[in-house]
């Protein structure tokens, strides 16, 4: 058996060992064999270290661990002794000697027991330990209340061990440690063993609570207070009210809050539900969404939900009512408002909006204002689209200085910079999404903004870009025709045509640019320009793809305007002028808490649905508006987005793989009933409060809904759209009553992102499929080992989930192509992002969006994208009728660690330790920006 003596060093490898008391020695591959060599003579006696199959594994073996050590070709790390037996269990499970491997187990366990007797209550006794107050003061530690605090975190989780988690902690402490560092110490305790066992997040989760009632109560109290979950019964009513007056007092909620009956709202509280977070989602809360004074929070979860609930329901009759059935919704987790909601509601400022659409003047003036209000927008967390097409090009004419003008760039570059300088009060980087239409003269320079070479100058790294792409375009490439670029001050009625409206005029410009009637025009073949686009697109992950007509043909709202660009995020297509910022209120149903063994619940759906429509019709007219552009158009149309998330959790609940017919017909009758129920919801409210003011001339106003527009640019391309048309609930009966009583918001339905309010609720963002079953997901908030809860608990029904098993998902980075163990129908239904066909994405996408009726943020994902595949896919998009695409998303050189978390954060001064992962390519193409921790999206 191996030895606790540290390995020495062969072959000149300067790759070193941490020894147990925190020394190091180099490293020495002979000391693995002769640990392999007696874990097979510990099985299969003396004799078997003279047999020819032994020795030829023992060869084998050491190899593997070696090269597992060692594959990165960077020697100059260091391993500790655990992290190198590690690798020889692993190497012994995978060579199917099994026997030896649980010998070596055993062994393991023995030696440690050997070097930690245990007290007779099973941990490990320490020298008395003093904890530091934040006054300065000290006391001893109270192991007695840990044991209560952990006992409560491993309460119904049956899988969590509670001295496990204690013994942990102990070990992490010394004398004079301060209080938060005990309490950091207990989290990442529980924290270190969520990768083998996902119900150990929501321990750590519990024990963050702890310190946050710590802080809470403490800070509203005016004097140090702890409080166990079993005290919060009593403790959430008596400290509601004060936690109002502390708020007040200290500026940051509306003075309003206090007018409610805050006896009878307190008593409404459910503090059980603050044990439903999973750590991902408390500790994103914790950092960024719970009130603080002084970085010292006195906000609790269901404090939280419950202002933002009272926020929403200020103007309501009987508020008190409204504020609890909107507390119910959201602190049960089957809808979640946008982050700006979340953020402002009910404090001094409810910029409640999520995002916001302007167009940008051709003129100086309407130019810079468009950027100052960008960075009042910014602000106060909303997302940014600007249509930057009427700007004139490089080369046109500037009549007022007799000069040309330098293009759209210039002005995109100071926009990139305000959206850096304006971070949204240091809560979530500024983000703004920049359009453009195909037929711009500037369109090439456009397409460069995000490229590493070149002038910087002429360079935006930190905006995100999208192609606004006319139907006509398309048709061009489809018959390898050519495209004439324009400058907007020449052809200025092209920004507000589309359809055939559009193509018409257009070929008019073309044949007076034949004429020699226009000053500044260029021809390209339409398929080099489609390639070039797909080809930055590939390159560095913009300018997006989205459809002009599409949007537009569809809208509601055309008799009242043009759709101009999307959002940040391609979800919503509204109607923008240089009079309207157009704007949009957001929120999420949560499909998967509303599945039954039958499928959706329809009533409860409907019931989540009616309220959270309400909710958000009245961020309208509590919202806070930073620019008088924004609040006219809010005011006039009224428009809401009701999305959804957790649409991967709800498949693996059904058990329907995303690749399937089934996966597609499931985002098809989901889909329908949100839409369903949206409407009928906005007319209820239409019949309550009043239909919005634009709304005579709509498509509402003519019986069209969203299902019927289809027919509208089926009509405009000849037929050219592949949408399934069927239908399951009565929409005839529905389309009467909107004829007969109207809408309340023009719009209603829009899928966003969800990139953080997902992981408040502890769900699959929005409509993607998983990304991966095990891995570190960084966000603002730090980085969280996540696996899939589903995945795990199928392994373990079938005895397949073990320390192996872990080892092989890390390995491989979350997918379970690779992993021989694994039965091919877990495989097929745990498919991860990259095993899909991006063509199931569209035809999935395809069947939303003809309930919806503004768009969906999709991403496409290709595992081993090419020229070919890419024109396929985005056609492919444009013919099945989607409206917007988002993220092209391949594959990153970045992965799964291959460490356990007891190595790299379980431990309160561990040192890192990072095992080696096979060689990756380099990646193909740019990463989704929802998993960077500069960018959350629109929620």
């Amino acid at each position: 058996m191996p030895t606790d003596q540290p390995i020495a060093a062969k072959h000149g490898s300067q790759l070193t060992v941490v020894r147990r008391d925190g020394s190091s020695t180099a490293f020495d591959q002979a000391k693995i064999s002769v640990a392999v060599t007696k874990a097979f003579l510990a099985v299969e006696g003396a004799e078997a270290g003279a047999t020819h199959r032994v020795r030829d594994l023992v060869t084998d073996l050491t190899g593997r661990v070696v090269d597992a050590l060692t594959s990165r070709g960077d020697s100059r790390r260091s391993v500790q002794v655990e992290d190198i037996q590690d690798q020889v269990e692993l190497a012994l499970m995978r060579a199917g000697e099994h026997q030896v491997a649980r010998a070596y187990v055993l062994y393991r366990e023995e030696r440690t027991k050997a070097r930690t007797p245990a007290d007779p209550a099973g941990i490990t006794e320490k020298p008395a330990i003093t904890v530091r107050a934040t006054d300065g003061s000290t006391a001893p530690l109270d192991v007695d209340r840990l044991r209560v605090i952990v006992a409560e975190a491993a309460k119904g989780l049956d899988s969590v061990d509670p001295e496990l988690i204690l013994d942990e902690t102990l070990g992490s402490c010394y004398d004079g440690i301060a209080q938060h560092e005990v309490e950091l110490a207990l989290v990442m305790a529980a924290r270190a063993y969520v990768e083998t066992e996902p119900q150990y997040s929501f321990a750590a989760s519990r024990l963050l609570l702890d310190q946050i009632r710590r802080e809470a109560l403490g800070r509203v109290h005016g004097e140090p207070r702890q409080a166990s979950q079993a005290d919060m019964t009593e403790a959430y009513p008596a400290y509601f009210p004060e936690y109002i007056r502390t708020g007040i007092e200290a500026g940051q909620l509306d003075p309003e809050l206090a007018a409610f009956d805050l006896t009878r709202l307190a008593a409404a509280i459910r503090p059980e539900r603050d044990l439903d977070f999973a750590f991902l989602g408390l500790q994103t809360l914790y950092d960024r969404y719970l009130l603080h004074i002084d970085k010292v929070r006195y906000e609790l979860p269901q404090a939280f939900f419950l202002r933002v609930a009272m926020g929403m329901a200020l103007r309501e009759d009987d508020r008190e009512a409204r504020a609890i059935q909107f507390y119910e919704l959201l602190s049960s987790f089957r809808f979640m408002s946008s982050t700006p909601t979340l953020f402002n509601s009910g404090t001094t400022r409810p910029q409640l909006s999520s995002c916001f659409l302007t167009t940008v003047e051709d003129d100086l003036a309407g130019i810079f204002t468009k950027i100052r209000n960008n960075a009042l927008l910014a602000k106060y967390s909303g997302g940014l689209g600007n249509d930057w097409t009427p700007v004139r090009g490089i080369g046109a004419k500037i009549r007022g200085t007799n000069g040309e003008s330098q293009g759209v760039v210039p002005f995109l570059k100071i926009a990139n910079d305000t959206a850096v300088a304006v971070n949204q009060g240091g809560k979530r980087k500024g983000a703004v999404c920049a359009y453009l239409e195909t037929w711009h003269i500037d369109i090439e320079e456009f397409l460069d903004l995000r490229k590493n070479t070149g002038d910087e100058r002429r360079r935006t790294h930190d905006m995100n870009t999208a192609n606004w792409v006319p139907d006509l375009f398309m048709q061009r490439v489809e018959a390898d025709g050519q495209w004439t670029l324009f400058s907007p001050d020449e052809v200025p009625d092209l920004h507000d045509l589309y359809g055939a409206a559009f193509a018409e005029a257009y070929r008019g410009y073309e044949e007076a640019a034949e004429r020699g009637e226009i000053r500044v025009f260029r021809r390209v073949r339409a398929v080099e320009l489609w390639r070039r686009m797909l080809t930055v697109l590939f390159e560095t992950g913009h300018p997006w793809i989205t459809f002009k007509d599409a949007c537009n043909l569809r809208s509601p709202q055309q008799h009242d305007g043009v759709v101009h660009s999307s959002n940040l995020c391609t979800e919503i297509t509204l109607n923008t002028t240089v009079d309207e910022t157009a704007v949009c209120n957001l929120g999420s149903v949560n499909l998967v808490a509303h599945l039954t063994e039958g499928g959706l619940d329809a009533e409860l759906l409907r019931d989540t649905v009616k309220t959270a429509v309400r909710m958000l019709d009245n961020v309208i007219d509590v919202n806070f508006y930073t620019t008088p552009e924004s609040e006219r158009a809010n005011q006039r149309h009224r428009p809401v987005g009701l999305g959804l998330m957790g649409f991967a959790d709800a498949l693996f609940t059904l058990r329907i793989p995303y690749s399937s017919d089934e996966a597609v017909a499931f985002a098809d009758s989901s889909m329908e009933q949100i839409s369903y129920h949206a409407i009928d919801a906005s007319s209820d409210l239409a019949a309550e409060r009043g239909r919005y003011s634009s709304y005579d001339g709509s498509l509402w106003s003519q019986g069209i809904l969203p299902i019927d527009s289809i027919a509208l640019l089926r009509n405009a391309r000849d037929g050219d759209v592949i949408v399934d048309e069927g239908k399951q609930l009565d929409w005839d009966a529905l389309r009467d009553k909107v004829l007969r009583t109207g809408m309340r918001n023009s719009n209603v339905m829009a899928i966003a992102p969800t990139a953080t309010i997902s992981n408040i609720c502890g769900v699959s963002q929005s409509i993607e499929p998983t990304y991966s079953n095990l891995f570190v997901k960084s966000n603002m908030s730090g980085e969280f080992t996540v696996a899939n809860p589903y995945l795990v608990a199928e392994l373990k029904a079938r005895g397949l989930w073990d320390q192996v098993m872990v080892s092989d998902l890390k390995y491989h980075d979350g997918i379970l192509a690779g992993i021989e163990r694994i039965p091919a129908d877990l495989r097929e239904l745990y498919a991860t992002a990259f095993e899909i066909d991006p063509q199931w994405l569209v035809k999935a996408a395809s069947r939303r969006q003809k309930w919806i009726d503004q768009a969906q943020s999709l991403n496409l994902y290709m595992s081993a994208p090419s020229g070919r595949a890419l024109d396929e896919l985005y056609r492919s998009a444009w013919r099945h009728g989607l409206k917007t695409t988002y993220y092209l998303r391949s594959q990153s050189a970045t992965h799964v660690e291959k460490s356990t978390l007891k190595g790299t954060d379980g431990r309160l001064n561990a040192v890192p330790v990072a095992l080696p992962e096979p060689a990756l390519p380099e990646p193909a193409g740019a990463m989704c920006a929802i998993d960077d921790p500069e960018c959350e999206a629109c929620q």
